[in-house]
């Protein structure tokens, strides 16, 4: 069925019975079916919205605020009327001729932006509804030489600076709609924004690829760019608001898709605040013109269906304005909000269309049975959660606003600008500040958090999410071949060769080990290396969501820690004092720890033991710190050495497959992210280690792709100073404990990994390191025995591999790991983190304290 819309055309009254049965008794809808619904007139829509405000209400009620319908005092501010695109429809995006015209800027001023916040708050505004084009820049010189002259690097930097402005000197809480935002975008805001939206619109995306389609020649109206947006907006833990314009030329069919599509984001990751359906209202001067607006029996029956396939929890906003009085009818289709009206502003996306007054809904609204509340622009549910939802820095401005029983806004708040800042005291020692050395004695107080059904997403969408990537796939290659040309030059190998190199098992498994520690000696000789190191994870507090991890915890569990300056600072001059060249510290994405700590970090070992090498900092953790100062990349990682980090280790990268990546992890950088700021590291003269881990819900062909990726940076930057193999601890892993992923990588898989990264990275990075933490002494040994070269780290203390459920310890001493290489027929000799000489002092230290570590170290009999 393609039903257009706006034809004349309807289901069969067969159709249209069944489908109004199913909804009366609460089944659940499929696509045809909604379709069909779409097209309810008459008295089949009075049947199908009193079906939707059923739902409704079981919802209210479970919400606990049964009768009431709610709306956002607000004052609606035009950042910029210049975007990229170029929709037909619009009369919001204007060009730089005409501002100059009518005397304005390029972009509102800050002064102009306060000019109305102040007005809104003086009249008891409680949001500041920013809405803008999308990348004005990117079209327009005039917005970028805008930006350069008032110092900002682009559109979403200065939305950042005036979004704390308002908060600061207003109280007024920014809900920003900057249009198609990335995943680092999302960081950049979050801390001054209580919410944010963009409309998908629709996922028709014939209505943006053909000539002549309301969306053609607009890039950021492609629907897959804007469900990324959306899952973006989830995976980051941003209240979002969304919706559907129709009345646009879809069909009735593919407005189902977008209700579904709708549907399964904010299933996937409970992200979504509400759901507004708008209604096409034609413009005069626009390419749609003579396009007739979409009816009011089109919009009550699309607000019906949308209720219906959302659900009773969802809230669902029909804008006032753009109706003519017909409130009733849209409080009997299932709505629940009337969204943001001001006292103050015009709608500057629909000027035509004058506000209500807010009397005037409060009676009408009462006419039909509900009570007008005033909510906040982040809705209650949000406001209730707290963390991770907002940001330390944002909860002061919230809750000096917020009913804290109802999450509803305070009839009396007083609305006044408070500081933005980062919590005080972020360096506090809590929790389990012994946890890396009780672990192995006492354990965990649980194998999961208590949270473990709300943080991670939905366990179903997820599991259909990784069927894909876990498929298994046939490989015809000759494996002999292969291993022929991986022996004669293993650069020459081909895409189909390595595949079939990476399911190699039995003898050709055997020969491929052999090939690929042959290929260890010519290039790095027999030796294998160790470093004298101590972790230090400095906090497991994190809010991430990674599926794979077991170290993070929320500051309320009860294995929850947080280390103080001075306990990282003594932790590293112990270290210093059994010899150690290096300390490794990373640490969870602790919600209050500012954007400088890590420099704090740095400096606090630096400052105790200036010859100890600081090798920290994950690559998310580069990207919280970058975003949580509203520094570029590059500006935080050169404060950073400046600070006195030397190198940062190449973890976070899981596997560089997005595809795998939003399975392993809800809210963690996406692979571009995380290419970015190794790149960006190396290129400032901050080398890195590169890592992979692997045995979850992966598959060869993404080990592949990791490791050519990997590949081609360090031929293009050189800054890897080695690849470490990790396998996937399974044990209290919940993506494992949901039975989704695999219960890690089996032998063969390791023996694999381990020689094709040998052969693949050959001759770029020429150190291949093994894990004996997640393998043990003989796991170890046998990866020595299949192309690596290197055993890590005595590590002194290990806690995310122990959280994990990993049985092999949190320390090896010199005389172990030299032991593991002569298990596998090798000498072994210390190194520094580069790989050089390690000076004779310090070796004389390792050597004299060996397996007599100091009492605040794990010594494990």
């Amino acid at each position: 069925m393609t039903t257009s819309a706006t034809s004349g055309t309807g289901p069969t009254e067969n159709s249209m019975r069944r489908a109004l049965k199913r909804a009366r008794d609460g089944v659940a809808l499929d696509v045809a079916e909604a379709a069909v619904l779409l097209q309810a007139r008459g008295e089949a829509l009075t049947d199908l919205a009193a079906s939707a405000a059923r739902v409704r209400d079981a919802g209210l009620e479970q919400a606990g605020r049964p009768g009431v319908i709610t709306y956002s005092k607000s004052v609606f501010i035009p950042l910029t009327r210049l975007c990229r695109d170029k929709c037909h429809y619009c009369t919001f995006v204007t060009v730089p001729g005409k501002l100059r015209r009518a005397g304005h800027g390029m972009f509102m001023s800050p002064d102009e932006v306060l000019d109305i916040a102040r007005k809104g708050a003086a009249l008891g505004c409680k949001e500041a509804l920013i809405t803008l084009g999308d990348k004005p820049e990117d079209r327009w010189p005039e917005a970028r030489e805008w930006l350069d002259a008032h110092g900002y690097d682009d559109t979403i930097a200065y939305v950042r600076a005036v979004s704390i402005r308002i908060l600061e000197e207003t109280g007024l809480l920014p809900h920003l709609n900057p249009g198609v935002m990335t995943w680092t975008d999302f960081q950049r805001l979050k801390p001054v924004a209580a919410s944010m939206g963009m409309m998908l619109e629709t996922t028709a995306r014939r209505l943006w690829s053909e000539p002549g389609g309301p969306h053609y020649g607009s890039p950021d109206k492609e629907p897959a760019v804007r469900l990324r947006v959306l899952e973006d907006a989830g995976r980051s833990s941003v209240p979002f608001t969304s919706g559907l314009l129709i009345g646009i030329g879809e069909t009735y069919e593919e407005r189902a898709e977008s209700l579904f599509a709708l549907r399964k984001v904010s299933r996937a990751y409970h992200g979504v605040q509400e759901l507004i359906i708008q209604n096409f209202r034609a413009k005069p001067d626009t390419a749609m013109r003579g396009m007739p607006d979409a009816e009011l029996d089109d919009l009550v029956a699309t607000v019906a269906v949308a209720r219906l396939i959302m659900g009773p929890s969802s809230c669902l906003q029909a804008p006032p304005n753009l109706v003519d009085s017909e409130y009733e009818r849209l409080i009997g289709a299932g709505i629940d909000d009337w969204g943001g009206v001001s006292p103050l502003t015009i709608d500057h996306v629909n000027p035509e269309r004058p506000w209500p007054q807010i009397e005037e809904l409060a009676e009408r609204s009462a006419a039909a049975g509900f009570e007008l509340r005033e909510r906040l622009c982040v809705y209650p549910e949000f406001v209730r959660r707290g963390e991770p939802w907002l940001d330390p820095r944002l909860r002061p401005h919230v809750a000096a606003l917020a009913d804290p029983e109802t999450g509803l806004a305070r009839e009396d708040a007083v609305v006044e600008g408070h500081p933005w800042q980062e919590p005080e005291e972020a360096f506090v020692a809590s929790g389990r500040t012994d946890l890396h050395a009780s672990i192995d004695t006492e354990g965990r107080s649980a194998d999961r958090r208590d949270d473990f059904d709300e943080v991670y997403g939905d366990w179903e969408a997820l599991r259909e999410a990784a069927a894909p990537g876990m498929a298994p796939e046939r490989i015809d290659t000759d494996v002999r071949q292969a291993l022929r040309t991986a022996a004669d030059d293993p650069t020459g190998l081909t895409d189909a060769e390595a595949l079939a190199l990476l399911h190699a098992d039995g003898p050709a498994l055997d020969a491929l080990c052999q090939v690929a520690d042959d290929v260890r000696r010519s290039a790095v000789g027999d030796d294998v290396t160790y470093i004298v190191t101590r972790n230090i994870n400095f906090t497991n507090v994190c809010y991430t969501g990674c599926r794979f991890c077991a170290f993070a915890q929320r500051r309320t569990d009860a294995d929850a820690y947080t280390l103080s300056l001075d306990q990282v600072a003594d932790r590293a001059q112990q270290a210093w004092d059994v010899g150690a060249v290096e300390v490794c510290m990373q640490g969870g994405i602790h919600p209050d720890l500012p954007g400088t700590a890590y420099f704090d970090i740095a400096k606090a070992v630096k400052e105790r033991v200036p010859g100890m090498h600081v090798h920290a900092f994950s690559p998310m953790e580069v990207v919280n710190g970058a975003t949580r100062t509203g520094m570029s990349i590059r500006e935080w990682l050169s404060a950073a050495k400046e600070a006195g980090l030397d190198t940062i280790p190449g973890t976070a990268a899981e596997i560089l497959d997005d595809e795998v990546r939003w399975v392993l992890t809800k809210g963690k950088l996406p692979a571009a992210t995380w290419i970015e700021v190794i790149t960006t590291a190396h290129e400032l003269g901050i080398r890195s280690s590169s890592t992979m881990m692997y045995g979850h819900v992966d598959q060869p062909r993404h080990w592949l792709g990791h490791l050519r990726t990997l590949a081609g940076i360090q031929q293009r930057t050189g800054g890897f100073t080695e690849f470490v193999t990790l396998p996937f601890i399974h044990t209290n892993a919940p993506v494992y404990l949901a039975g989704i992923s695999r219960p890690g990588p089996t032998t063969r898989d390791n023996r694999a990994v381990t020689a094709m990264a040998r052969l693949l990275l050959h001759p770029w990075i020429p150190n291949i390191q093994t894990s004996w933490v997640k393998l043990g002494a003989e796991g170890a040994a046998e990866m020595l025995r299949s192309g690596a070269n290197d055993l890590g780290g005595t590590l002194m203390e290990e806690t995310i591999s122990r959280m994990a459920g990993s049985s092999y310890g949190s320390y090896k001493s010199v005389r172990d790991l030299v032991a593991v290489a002569e298990a596998a027929g090798r000498p072994a000799r210390p190194r520094t983190t580069l790989y050089g000489d390690v000076p004779a002092e310090r070796r004389r230290a390792a050597e004299a304290s060996d397996g007599h570590l100091p009492e605040l170290l794990p010594v494990l009999d």
